[in-house]
């Protein structure tokens, strides 16, 4: 198993944002082929080392599921993949941090 997260942090209007992600981005990511799950964060995204409560500066957090490393970089290289990075600019006004690594159950 293969994962991809991306940790988007906050942006200048969160109202926007999430309206932007959930009617135009999640769409598009979603056809990203090979792509086996898709995770979002729910509610606040904290930094229990900050307090109870404390600001971690992340809004959202999503976890991307693919089978395998080389099939989730052969879905970053496709069109679908490349639209779905190209979009970032359109709604990601905070940043976003892109992490892939390869996962196993324990």
């Amino acid at each position: 198993m293969a994962r991809l997260v991306a940790m988007y942090k906050t942006p200048s209007d969160t109202a926007a944002f999430d309206a932007y992600y959930a009617e135009n981005h999640m769409p598009l990511a979603k056809t990203i082929p090979g792509l086996t799950g898709y995770e979002v964060s729910s509610g606040p995204v904290v930094s229990p080392l900050a307090g109870p409560g404390g600001d971690s500066g992340y809004h959202l957090i999503a976890t991307l599921h693919f089978e395998s490393m080389p099939a989730l970089q052969a879905a970053l290289g496709s069109p679908e993949g490349q639209a779905t990075a190209g979009d970032l600019a359109n709604f990601a006004d905070g940043g976003v941090e892109l992490l892939v690594f390869d996962s196993k159950a324990v």
